[in-house]
């Protein structure tokens, strides 16, 4: 085995989110702005000469055979050709089904790690192929840079935006996805709009009124964050965010989180911070 090295997987806030439509599979499509945050998971590898893709840690209650990036690790494996293995340890400090897409970074980090790792040279266009088979939000994070999405989440156009610092508050519950998908209720016919529009503030989050009627905490949790600044669902939940325009602003409402309730403080990042490992040490690739 080589030495281990870890990696960054950071989590990612909607800014808006629209749904446009639906196309005749069921896929939704979408309008919407990633934008990453440096607060992350980690991941560590030691590649193997055996060719075994092993789970040496990670959340107990997603089975090995369905983590993401157990199937990130063998896809690319398959694809590549290549004959090594990894022991992969994941470190979760992201919540699980929380709209930050912490499955998908963790994916998104392995493909970019082994790619480097096992030395099978797909780089970033191919590997942004590779992992939209794994996930609509796999490729902004393998792309690494904040973007305006479209399509369903896979069309992307690199946004430069304001960093402010954000807020992030868990709800103590996880919303199911394909539950806010499948809602009757959901708005699947807003108007697109413009990158314009949206820099101006004509937008919202269509999931927020369902995931607000169906899990009372995030309806609490965002009537909460709204007496500090205005206050958005990210993704399709649980959790909601504010921008503040410094750390200090952002701590002070952090510090006044009602007891019981979890959440942290983060700077909203243009490029993500796997991209900017990448660089320092001289990886980064076409």
């Amino acid at each position: 085995m080589t030495s281990a090295s870890i990696w960054p997987a950071p989590a990612k806030l909607n800014l808006f989110l629209h749904i446009t439509g639906r196309r005749a599979d069921g896929y939704h499509l979408l309008q919407t702005v990633f934008q990453f945050v440096d607060h992350c998971d980690e991941l560590e590898f030691d590649v193997r000469a055996d060719g075994r893709i092993l789970r040496t840690d990670g959340p107990a209650e997603v089975p090995t055979e369905t983590d993401l990036c157990v199937r990130a690790a063998r896809l690319l494996q398959e694809r590549s050709g290549n004959r090594l293995g990894a022991a992969i340890k994941l470190r979760k400090k992201l919540p699980l089904q929380a709209g930050l897409g912490g499955g998908s970074s963790d994916a998104a980090t392995t493909l970019v790690a082994l790619d480097r790792l096992w030395g099978t040279g797909l780089g970033t266009t191919g590997l942004m192929a590779l992992g939209a088979e794994l996930g609509a939000d796999l490729p902004v994070f393998i792309g690494g840079q904040a973007a305006w999405g479209e399509g369903i989440g896979d069309i992307l156009t690199p946004l430069e935006l304001p960093e402010p610092w954000y807020l992030v508050i868990e709800p103590p519950c996880r919303v199911a996805t394909r539950e806010i998908f499948q809602a009757p209720e959901l708005t699947r016919n807003s108007a697109p709009i413009t990158i314009a529009r949206f820099r101006s503030g004509e937008c919202r989050n269509d999931f927020e009124p369902v995931v607000r009627s169906r899990y009372p905490e995030v309806s609490e949790a965002l009537d909460w964050l709204e007496q500090h600044a205005p206050a958005r669902l990210t993704g399709s939940g649980a959790c909601v965010f504010a921008a503040f325009p410094d750390e200090n602003s952002a701590g002070r409402v952090y510090a006044a989180l009602p007891q019981g309730w979890r959440g942290f403080v983060a700077r909203g990042r243009n490029r993500s911070p796997l991209m900017e490992r990448l660089e320092v040490e001289g990886l980064l690739g076409a």
